[in-house]
């Protein structure tokens, strides 16, 4: 005997009124909806924006809620956030076209790995490709600043660093003034995408405002598994710790059991990190060589353009 739960729909239409973020999102969100009431010239209104009130009101509804109404919210949510991103990801019919870069939310703006995502992902962004991240600090903003200078001169990406270089972490009190103060001098033409998928489950880490589109969820576990998902072009692992080495490790599960009929290139940035520092990539040829693993497309280089040129000679082949 299958019990009903009574559930308050009339009830639940006032919470949705009352709730500080947008159940029936229209589609993504950009940096100008996010930090809705947020000025650079003063730190503390970031208390003001849209993504303070949300995340703090995620805070106090609990990070994983028992509240009926409150889930139904979240969820509602997501779901019209996620309808933007399957639309955008319509607009590429060739799927290789949607590539992934993964890596630590620790990575300061002046390190050298920081420059070479944003190389990276400024070539593979003039040629067609939609970079995707989580949407965060380190790697993740790299990747969004690389596509926001697609088009301009590479010197331009020297420039936007040396701003960023008076808060080069993400817990200096002016990391995002100098984000917006860049977005000031190299703003958005609107000829190329970039998609960010942030969590508020992370909501202590400034969400990057350079992505042209920004899918924010509250439910990590779906964007941890998206992210991943529609980067059928292949994965750029940055230097990264934990998250990274989650990643890592859910995409090879991924390409070993062919989950979406096909293997896409995992692609190493920073030989001595991933041989030395943090021994993944020797691991994975050797579990490659027991048979642990297979279908892996395993390849590692310190070059950002050698690591654009592998992506790109994958997309080719299909």
């Amino acid at each position: 005997m299958i019990t009903r739960i009574n559930f308050d729909i009339e009830g639940f239409g006032k919470y949705l009124d009352e709730v500080p973020f947008i159940t029936t999102m229209p589609g993504m969100y950009d940096a100008e909806m996010l930090y809705q009431g947020y000025n650079p010239d003063d730190p503390a209104s970031f208390e003001e924006c849209y993504d303070w009130k949300v995340y703090k009101h995620f805070l106090e509804k609990g990070k994983i809620t028992e509240d009926p109404q409150e889930s139904m919210a979240r969820s509602l949510h997501d779901h019209f956030v996620l309808k933007g991103v399957n639309s955008l990801l319509s607009c590429y019919s060739q799927k290789s076209k949607v590539v992934g870069v993964m890596g630590g939310s620790a990575m300061l703006r002046t390190d050298e790995a920081y420059r070479n995502v944003a190389v990276f992902s400024k070539y593979l962004t003039e040629k067609g490709s939609l970079l995707v991240s989580g949407g965060g600090p380190g790697a993740m903003e790299a990747t969004s600043l690389g596509a926001l200078m697609a088009g301009r001169d590479e010197k331009c990406i020297d420039e936007a660093i040396e701003i960023l270089s008076e808060a080069p972490r993400y817990t200096d009190e002016r990391y995002l003034e100098m984000a917006f103060r860049v977005l000031e001098r190299f703003p958005q033409t609107g000829k190329y995408e970039c998609l960010a998928i942030p969590t508020w489950l992370y909501g202590h880490e400034p969400t990057s405002p350079f992505a042209s589109k920004i899918a924010k969820l509250f439910e990590n576990s779906v964007r941890e598994d998206m992210l991943l998902t529609i980067s059928y072009g292949g994965l750029v692992f940055a230097p990264g710790s934990a998250g990274t080495m989650q990643e890592i490790f859910q995409e090879a599960v991924q390409n070993h059991y062919l989950t979406l009929e096909m293997s896409s290139p995992m692609v190493f940035l920073d030989t001595k990190y991933w041989t030395e520092d943090i021994p993944v990539y020797p691991f994975l040829q050797d579990l490659m060589k027991k048979g642990k693993y297979r279908n892996l497309l395993l390849s590692i280089t310190d070059s950002p353009l050698e690591a654009a040129r592998i992506i790109e000679d994958f997309q080719n082949t299909l």
